[in-house]
């Protein structure tokens, strides 16, 4: 049975991101992401303008008129969502955790997918695969898929797994993925990638589908506040630490790692293959993803003579 508090929640969500996606990212999702191919439509008369390599030389000369073929775009997709459920994901000094803005974010994709008509998946990682739903389409498909995500979000206890994977991090989903789907797909990685492990199997998944790493980060990530002693612990390792958030040069210090590390981050998820999309937990993660499709938009636009 589930809960009517977490009906509750899945309804509220449910309404926010579908909002969010007839107002905001429906049409942007559309034109950010092309069909895997062309599907023959017809064939009709000639006229001028068609690009004469289009005729179809067979019913011309059987009619005695030109006749061109017509092709559209097959418009569905396949979109898995891979997320990390690792410790250092449970952080957040604000509202929102780091996994729970990437669970929020996620839900805008896959609401986006389904009003497209395509078939959206989720995979669920942490050190192990703790829940793979394969891609369906639909509202009933798609609020299940909201459910689990606000689950995971929240860190709640997950019902359902797939065998264990001897990976850490976000690893274990993203081997996962190379297993199960066999056709190309849009895949989103949603990781703070602070295990390593992960770069062989993203450059494989990458070698073969269209992957976007969602990063999300917290504002205390980049910049170390100024409240005097701060005792820290590495959630993932558990190692120990205290700072003097009073001494100007250890924030300078922090901050200068920090962006080094984003950085290498980068540099390692795009040497792979992969797209990238940066998300804070401050709530502005629906407007990254927006200007992230209409990014998309642009690049995959052919250039006007």
């Amino acid at each position: 049975m589930i809960p009517s508090t977490l009906n509750a929640k899945v309804r509220r969500l449910h309404l926010w991101a579908r909002g969010a996606v007839e107002d905001w990212l429906g049409g942007a999702y559309h034109s950010a992401f092309k069909g895997v191919g062309i599907a023959f439509e017809e064939v009709r008369e000639y006229q001028p303008g068609d690009d004469v390599r289009a005729i179809d030389w067979n019913v011309t000369a059987r009619i005695g008129t030109p006749f061109i073929k017509r092709f559209v775009e097959e418009r569905e997709l396949t979109v898995m969502l891979a997320l990390d459920l690792g410790e250092s994901m449970s952080f957040g000094s604000g509202i929102r955790t780091k996994r729970q803005s990437a669970a929020e974010t996620f839900a805008l994709i896959a609401l986006a997918a389904v009003r497209n008509n395509d078939r959206v998946g989720l995979i669920l990682s942490a050190g192990n695969v703790q829940k793979l739903i394969p891609p369906r389409k639909g509202t009933r498909h798609a609020l299940r898929l909201l459910r689990d995500l606000l689950q995971a979000g929240d860190g709640e206890p997950l019902a359902g797994h797939v065998r264990r994977v001897s990976e850490t991090g976000i690893g274990a989903g993203l081997q996962t993925i190379q297993r199960v789907l066999h056709r190309r797909a849009l895949v989103f990685v949603a990781s703070d990638f602070a295990l390593p492990g992960y770069e062989r199997a993203l450059r494989l998944v990458a070698s073969r589908h269209d992957v976007i790493a969602l990063f999300p980060q917290d504002a205390w990530e980049s910049a170390l506040p100024d409240v005097g002693m701060l005792a820290l612990r590495d959630p993932d390792t558990g190692a120990a630490l205290v700072l003097d958030t009073h001494d100007v040069a250890i924030r300078d210090q922090y901050r200068a790692r920090m962006a080094e590390r984003v950085r290498q981050l980068r540099h390692t998820v795009r040497r792979a293959g992969a797209d990238w999309i940066g998300i804070l937990t401050d709530g502005s993660h629906l407007e990254a993803l927006r200007q992230f499709f209409r990014r998309r938009e642009r690049r995959h636009k052919p250039a006007r003579r």
